[in-house]
């Protein structure tokens, strides 16, 4: 339908009387309102009409029947949107944001077990290969590290690095392989790999490491399958998006895990503007540690950072953000031998203090929210 804009503007005019200019061609159907036509000779054909007066121009349309159908189908239209609206009301959505490392996708798992999801056959056989493919990829890791760190594995273990670095994926129900068990346990006592893992911080070296080699028996039983605790464990790099569901009395929760790199965040940030909640994670055992994909970057500041621009984000100035401080049993490990002091050098406890450290870090994320205008944040963190 093409209005002629001369036609547009006009003072005030009733289909009663004569329409003494043309309103509107139909290119389409070929139709016509001419000039000089009388409102009664246009609208006589039709049984009920409906009249419009926008902008002091009349115009009129014509009316509908409503049957039974049209009624029926407008009730149950109506009973769905109610319902659509109910379950709404009762469906809460919470975004995983934090650092690299800070254990989003260890929350899913524990999450999952403790409301008793299973872990279905797939899933573990799939963790299985991956337990595998942790030991010798973290291996790798360490001997990769160990260059820069200008450490050389010892003399008798040097045959077993070739082995290492040739390692495959296993296949569907293959058990470990045992020619690999030697070089595993070989490598992992050797004394230039303990020095490296003692350095881990300063490589992001994966922080399962010790808990898989401390029971290489177990994993190479031909019969091994992966308890709970080894699919926690378990670290592969979160790709795409990971939505897992939780029923929570009469509520449905949604956690949504978004992987990819810090530097695209800003992209698609934007599409979780919806979220009810966001789920903030920083590991309380990253103060002293690089990023993987950057080694002169701290990951506590880090997560200030990412902590800082979501807090000021414009999509998010109605979510609520909850602070969980993660990793607080690695913490405790490192905090003695690992002095706050040298990476944060504001930071006035004493070397080892658990509490005072972790209270340090929660002033400093709770500043960076009052400065955001966020005066209400909920703090967590799994050691209390």
């Amino acid at each position: 339908m093409h209005c002629d804009p001369a036609y547009s503007v006009g003072q005030e005019q009733h289909f009663d009387e004569a329409v003494r200019t043309s309103l509107c061609a139909d290119t389409k159907t070929g139709s016509i309102l001419r000039k000089n036509a009388s409102a009664s000779t246009l609208l006589g054909s039709f049984p009920k009409t409906i009249e419009v007066d926008i902008m002091g121009v009349c115009f009129s349309s014509p009316g509908f029947e409503v049957t039974d159908a049209d009624t029926a189908l407008h009730r149950r239209a109506e009973k769905e949107l109610k319902a659509a609206k109910a379950k709404m009301a009762t469906q809460v959505k919470v975004l995983l944001l934090g650092s690299g490392d800070s254990g989003k996708s260890t929350v899913l798992k524990q999450m999952r077990l403790i409301h008793k999801i299973p872990f279905s056959p797939q899933e573990i056989e799939s963790y299985r290969q991956l337990t595998f493919d942790n030991l010798t990829g973290g291996l790798r890791c360490i001997l990769d590290a160990m260059e820069d760190m200008d450490l050389k594995v010892s003399e008798k273990n040097i045959e077993y690095i070739d082995v290492i670095d040739s390692a495959r994926y296993l296949r569907d129900g293959e058990p470990f392989p045992m020619e690999y068990f030697k070089p595993l346990k070989a490598l992992w006592h050797d004394p230039g790999i303990h020095t490296a893992w003692q350095r881990g911080n300063e490589a992001a070296l994966p922080e399962n490491l010790d808990y898989f080699f401390s029971d290489l028996e177990r994993l190479f039983d031909p019969q091994y399958q992966p308890t709970d605790q080894d699919i926690i464990q378990c670290r592969v790099r979160t790709t795409g998006i990971k939505e897992t569901v939780f029923c929570l009395r009469d509520h449905e929760l949604t956690m949504v895990d978004v992987g990819g790199q810090k530097s695209e965040r800003r992209k698609w940030i934007h599409c979780f503007q919806d979220v009810t909640s966001i789920l903030f994670l920083a590991s309380l055992s990253g103060y002293d540690q690089c990023l993987v994909e950057d080694k002169d970057a701290n990951q506590m500041q880090d997560a200030m950072t990412i902590w800082d621009s979501i807090c000021h984000s414009q999509w998010f100035k109605r979510t609520s953000i909850i602070l969980f401080l993660n990793k607080n049993d690695l913490f405790e490990k490192k905090i003695p031998h690992s002095d706050i002091k040298t990476f944060f050098p504001d930071f006035d406890g004493d070397v080892g203090d658990v509490r005072a450290g972790r209270d340090y870090f929660k002033r400093r994320f709770s500043k960076l929210a009052t400065k955001a205008r966020r005066h209400r944040e909920r703090e967590h963190n799994d050691g209390d």
